[in-house]
């Protein structure tokens, strides 16, 4: 599907977002292994929390849905039923990885598939300290999918080490050694996203600069109510876009403030972004809030390695701020954007390529300058949700608009992007 876009003049209004995915994808793994009921509102709506819902349905889980919020009904400690078939995770890592780690628990045999580009993503990164617990996992050639689990004889805790900065494979462990008596803990030498250890509110520990989180069958959950506030990913393209329009102001409600995803803001604001930031409340661990963009000049700013694990999935976006932004946007220690959705360092320097702009490509990263010529060939999506989303918005910014091919990819994780652009835009 191409895409057609039109520039935008102005952006003004309110946005109120789908519940954060990361947060969705947590929420309703903790719900299915806590014994009875739990509420969830503002549940993603995204294709990728669709598939872990699907999943669990397959695990028999019962699922509930009314206007108001999905109720979830667990079936507590080890109390999923083999599935009749595979299950199938489409495009998403978090429900494959993450279920993984609960599966691999579990008294019976399943498998885990994926779409065609799932299926070319790393899992050896998840298998690798799960074994080390005694799971038995049989992967594709090269560690991919599908996965084969079977029973473990013996499980046991383990202390691991990230050899890679990981939230899904730090999660992966958490939920499996959620099963144990003993403690296991995960030692990361940079943060990432801690939405696991908030909801089951784990405690942890930091030491210099690594953080170890700990875990055992003290921390079982238990079925309660959660909000998910919006998804500050999602936020981003909508705040880029009122920055770089003119004359713009946008009020963005109760969007996600945890201090693992806000990294991108800080960056924004670095750069000279007119964002003002409102906490108003949390719900169990995860802080949320309000805020107010307003039109920017930017310029552009070292962007430290230390923080690319929070920032990795607005990168896309992001770049598109630093091309109008003043001076050089360069990128580097990012070469995990090489193993996502897409290769995405190749689609965005592929993608920059068409504007006749300066572009140079590295293993881990790109660095980008000039001035855009626009060329009138629509850009290419990869099949990946976020290049999708951020080269409608560069679209947006262009005087004579644009096209995106593979549009469609967008329902991957806001499948309301365009309705919600069309809300704040003229």
């Amino acid at each position: 599907m191409i895409q057609s876009f039109n520039k935008i003049y102005k952006v003004t209004g309110t946005l109120s977002l789908s519940g954060d995915k990361s947060i969705s994808h947590r929420e309703l793994l903790i719900s299915s292994l806590a014994e009875g009921k739990s509420y969830l509102k503002n549940l993603s709506n995204s294709d990728d929390v669709k598939s872990t819902i699907s999943c669990l349905q397959a695990l028999g889980i019962e699922i509930e849905f009314n206007e108001k919020e999905l109720i979830v009904n667990g079936r507590g400690y080890k109390g999923y039923r083999q599935p009749l078939n595979s299950l199938n995770a489409e495009n998403s890592g978090t429900t494959a990885r993450l279920l993984t780690g609960i599966l691999s628990v579990q008294k019976f045999e399943s498998t885990i598939t994926g779409d065609s580009s799932l299926s070319s993503r790393p899992m050896k990164r998840v298998i690798e300290p799960l074994t080390k617990m005694g799971a038995k996992i049989k992967a594709n050639k090269g560690g991919k999918l599908p996965l084969h689990i079977s029973p473990a004889e013996i499980l046991k805790s383990i202390r691991y080490q990230l050899p890679v900065a990981s939230a899904q494979v730090k999660s992966a462990i958490l939920f499996a050694g959620l099963h144990l008596e003993e403690q296991t803990s995960v030692i990361e030498s940079t943060p990432t996203r801690n939405h696991t250890e908030n909801l089951l509110g784990l405690s942890t520990q930091r030491v210099g600069t690594k953080i170890e989180s700990f875990v055992s069958k003290n921390d079982y959950p238990e079925a309660k109510a959660y909000f998910i506030p919006g998804d500050i990913s999602s936020a981003m393209f909508f705040i880029v876009l009122t920055l770089l329009t003119k004359n713009s102001e946008l009020f963005i409600k109760d969007v996600s403030l945890n201090q693992t995803r806000t990294e991108c803001l800080k960056l924004l604001k670095r750069m000279g972004g007119n964002i003002q930031i409102e906490e108003k409340g949390s719900s169990n661990n995860e802080v949320y809030g309000d805020l107010l963009v307003k039109s920017s000049e930017l310029s552009n700013v070292r962007i430290e390695k230390e923080i690319i694990p929070l920032i990795i999935d607005e990168i896309p976006i992001l770049t598109i701020a630093g091309i109008f932004a003043e001076g050089i946007f360069e990128l580097r220690g990012a070469a995990e954007l090489r193993v996502k959705e897409s290769d995405r360092i190749k689609a965005i320097c592929l993608n920059l390529l068409k504007l006749g702009l300066d572009v140079v490509e590295f293993d881990d990263g790109f660095s980008v300058s000039g001035k855009i010529k626009q060329d009138s060939e629509p850009f290419k999506s990869f099949g990946d949700h976020r290049i999708a989303m951020a080269f409608s918005i560069l679209t947006s910014l262009l005087i004579d608009g644009g096209k995106v091919e593979g549009f469609e990819s967008v329902s991957v994780s806001n499948p309301d992007f365009l309705k919600q652009l069309k809300s704040i835009s003229s």
